[in-house]
């Protein structure tokens, strides 16, 4: 069994300070997100009025910011366990902090300043036809700010690109391709190694295509008679999306390849269903993004086809080589449940739960009823809520040794109360796009309340889970024992 904390681990101060401010900026946005989201559920449900246009800039800032926020903690649980194999630079993580802030600032100002209320998918030609509501300038901003974002997110993906290829030759060889249909099988090859390849390789096409509409987009505000191609647009915005949040899932289930062994005891090491599963979701993550398209009538027929076929299929092989390998790790072993092993196992049902409601929103003749109703941002938050922010949240437990007696109480609370909350909160989304409540209504049907209510509830509980959590991360990075800062003097 390898040590809680392994020498390879340790810090430099430089590194425990940006690691910090990773963490307790990801923490702190995360609730704000999380009010912001329940501002929305309430005023839906009535329980308090918001006007259409400040409800929208909200859903906008929802959006934008908790996607964002969310690859920004799983690049930080990438980086802090990539680095132990490869040689990444500080700066370029650094780097990566800064342009997200900055693109940060400017998406606030221009929903919050400058009216701005388009949605996160900026989908042409709303940005530049508001009909009044907000000016063409804050609409750049906004899309200004998601190219910083973009822009910090490839210069990390860059380093870690380049550190891998120093280290295993190409990104082929990270991947483990060289052993997909025999040879000697080195079972040491890291797992975080496998992800990460996947993830710069995926994501910086995804980024990159994402930078080319927003630059697009940019130009026909300023110059609007060079028209765009809608349907263009709007499947390069998809892409980037689709590709950007696939990612953060895939970069943060490294915490549980990696925490997890440390309490069962027992090694997780590579075999050929585990290479194969991520060399088919490399490529089955870029191509099945057209599944958010199947309303489109206009889209080629291929294309549709396609979508729907890689939908059932692209969330699968490393989900189940991964819950499988996480339930084969535990079995039996006398593993200490101590809470980063907890939150790996609790992200393992998230992850899978969120994924039965997608794949059957993925099929045609169900996506043509329920996309557009709540249905989706039930499958969504899911996999997100239960499933991805647990993996952040083990790492960051991890960072400050959180079997300290001391957050005992708080711990045996949160817990309990994050997934009662969790599971009354997707539920009441998912119920509602049963009943085809539509998603981005302000104002909802009295039949519709109900389920607004009890969603609200459900984030309620949610939101004093995380701002359990969130003191007592933030605490231990910054005065307790055991935190990042003081292993990296050690």
């Amino acid at each position: 069994m390898s040590a809680l904390h392994p020498d390879n681990e340790t810090l430099t101060r430089g590194e425990g300070l940006v690691l910090n401010l990773y963490v307790i900026s990801a923490l702190a946005v995360v609730v704000v997100m999380m009010l912001f989201g329940l501002i929305m559920r309430m005023a839906q449900g009535t329980w308090i009025n918001v006007p259409p246009d400040i409800f929208y800039q909200l859903m906008t800032a929802h959006g934008a910011g908790m996607v964002g926020t969310v690859g920004l903690a799983s690049s930080a649980v990438m980086w802090f366990f990539l680095r132990k194999y490869v040689r990444l630079h500080v700066a370029m993580f650094a780097a990566n902090y800064v342009l997200f802030m900055l693109g940060a600032l400017a998406i606030l100002a221009a929903v919050f300043i400058g009216g701005y209320a388009g949605g996160w998918t900026f989908l042409y030609p709303l940005p530049v036809h508001s009909m009044g509501v907000w000016s063409v300038n804050s609409a750049a901003l906004f899309m200004v700010g998601y190219l910083l974002i973009g822009v910090g997110f490839l210069v990390f993906y860059l380093d870690a690109m380049l550190a891998i290829i120093r280290s295993y030759g190409n990104l082929g060889r990270g991947l483990g391709l060289q052993w997909l249909f025999g040879g000697d099988l080195d079972k040491t090859h890291p797992p975080a190694v496998v992800a990460s390849s996947m993830v710069v390789i995926v994501n910086s096409l995804g980024i990159l295509g994402g930078a080319i509409v927003l630059v697009m987009c940019l130009i026909n505000a300023y110059v609007p008679s060079l028209a765009l191609n809608a349907l263009l647009v709007k499947n390069l915005i998809y892409f980037f999306g689709h590709v950007f949040i696939n990612a953060s899932i895939y970069m943060a289930v490294i915490a549980v390849y990696e925490l997890l062994p440390r309490f069962s005891g027992r090694l997780w090491t590579v075999s050929r269903p585990f290479l194969w599963a991520w060399a088919l979701t490399t490529v089955m993550v870029l191509i099945v993004y057209p599944h958010h398209l199947l309303m489109d009538y206009v889209m080629p027929h291929w294309m549709l086809v396609m979508g729907q076929i890689i939908s059932y299929t692209s969330g699968l092989p490393v989900f189940v080589v991964t819950a499988y390998g996480a339930l084969a790790n535990v079995y039996r072993s006398g593993i200490r449940w101590s809470v980063p092993a907890q939150l790996a196992m609790l992200s393992m049902f998230g992850w899978a739960a969120g994924i039965v409601p997608a794949i059957i929103d993925g099929t045609i003749s169900v996506n043509q009823v329920m996309h557009n109703t709540q249905w989706v941002p039930g499958h969504f938050h899911f996999y997100l809520l239960l499933g991805v922010l647990p993996m952040v949240l083990a790492l960051m437990f991890h960072l400050i040794d959180a079997r300290r007696p001391a957050g005992g109480a708080v711990l045996r609370l949160g817990l309990p109360l994050y997934l009662l909350g969790g599971l009354i909160f997707v539920g009441a989304f998912l119920a509602a796009g049963h009943v085809s409540a539509p998603r981005r209504y302000a104002a909802h049907l009295p039949q519709w309340v109900p389920y607004d209510q009890v969603g609200s509830i459900g984030a309620i509980l949610v939101i004093v889970a995380v701002l359990l959590f969130a003191t007592y991360i933030i605490v231990g990075l910054l005065g307790a024992p055991g935190n990042a800062t003081a292993h990296a003097a050690r």
